[in-house]
């Protein structure tokens, strides 16, 4: 099958390299986003699927914009029978839909009709969900809500965070993919309907959900922190009266009837602190105002804290 694939970060690349080193098909281009300036030297830097196209010799296209026509010459010119998605970052117009011969499918790293939108893996976390999973599903105009192809499960490991869960979600959408395009290809494919009235959403990050709230639970906290990775990352002042972000934790198994918020302990295995419902959090990696990322025990070489 010829296959035009578009995406853009690290999440989609290996549902390109599953694509490029299958046999049965041609990857015949990619689209992905515009390059952008990073780091400190504010250098333009490809995108990780532009480099990964690259190293399979796929032409890489980055139209500025999807609605001109300009980018539908350009599938015109390549002809794909089936266009293959996975974190491209835009929204396809119904022109681009309805062109190829078997459609648009996407790869989204969520159970649909749970988390449609920008952050499904990072809200899976923060809401304390206990599995998640991939979804390939037709696309459709309206955002994430495309009939559902196949859909694979995975746990949510008790100490995973998002940039471990969503480097095993990108694995799994490769291999997934792989699965439905032989189906689609073949014949097989079985198009379901999603449950449209249980679907959740799953928004972009913010800075306003980085604040801790200490009276919440030792757990809410803990998956605030490792939900909120890589960015915003969650906040707190109640340590050294500055804010500083967290990246690490593990839940106590201690209890305590101090006022949350206050330091139990500060040593080599971490900084506890008192949560709602006298529940203990321990802080083992850390982030100080204006310094580099840490283990707690590092931080406090430098830093001691009076325990309450």
């Amino acid at each position: 099958m010829n296959i035009l694939f578009m995406g853009t970060p690290d999440f989609a690349v290996p549902s390109l390299e599953a694509l490029a080193t299958a046999p049965e098909h041609t990857v015949c281009g990619v689209f992905s986003q515009s390059d952008k300036p990073k780091n400190r030297g504010m250098k333009c830097q490809p995108t990780p699927v532009k480099v990964c196209a690259e190293r399979f010799g796929i032409p890489v296209y980055q139209p500025e914009k999807l609605r001109d026509g300009t980018a539908l010459d350009l599938i015109k010119m390549l002809e794909p029978e089936l266009i293959a998605v996975a974190a491209y970052g835009r929204i396809l117009p119904r022109e681009i839909l309805e062109y190829p011969r078997y459609g648009c499918i996407n790869v989204h790293s969520s159970l649909l009709p749970k988390y449609r939108g920008a952050a499904p893996i990072n809200w899976a976390i923060l809401n304390g969900e206990q599995a998640t999973g991939v979804t390939i599903m037709d696309m459709a105009e309206e955002l994430d809500a495309g009939d559902i192809i196949l859909q694979e499960e995975t746990p949510i490991g008790a100490e995973e965070n998002a940039d471990e869960l969503y480097a095993r979600l990108a694995a799994m959408g490769g291999a997934l993919l792989i699965k439905a395009v032989a189906q689609i290809a073949d014949g097989t494919a079985v198009h379901t309907a999603q449950a449209h009235d249980a679907h959740t959403l799953a928004p972009m990050l913010s800075k306003a959900l980085s604040p801790v709230n200490w009276n919440k639970s030792a757990q809410e906290i803990h998956c605030q922190i490792r939900g909120l990775l890589p960015w915003p990352a969650a906040t707190t002042d109640v340590i050294s009266g500055a804010p500083m972000k967290l990246f690490a934790s593990r839940v106590a198994g201690e209890r305590s009837d101090q006022l949350p918020g206050t330091i139990l302990h500060a040593d080599k295995t971490g900084i506890s602190l008192v949560c709602g419902g006298g529940s203990v959090l321990c802080i083992t990696e850390l982030q100080p105002s204006g310094g580099k990322r840490m283990g707690a025990a590092d931080y406090l070489r430098g830093h001691p804290i009076q325990t309450g």
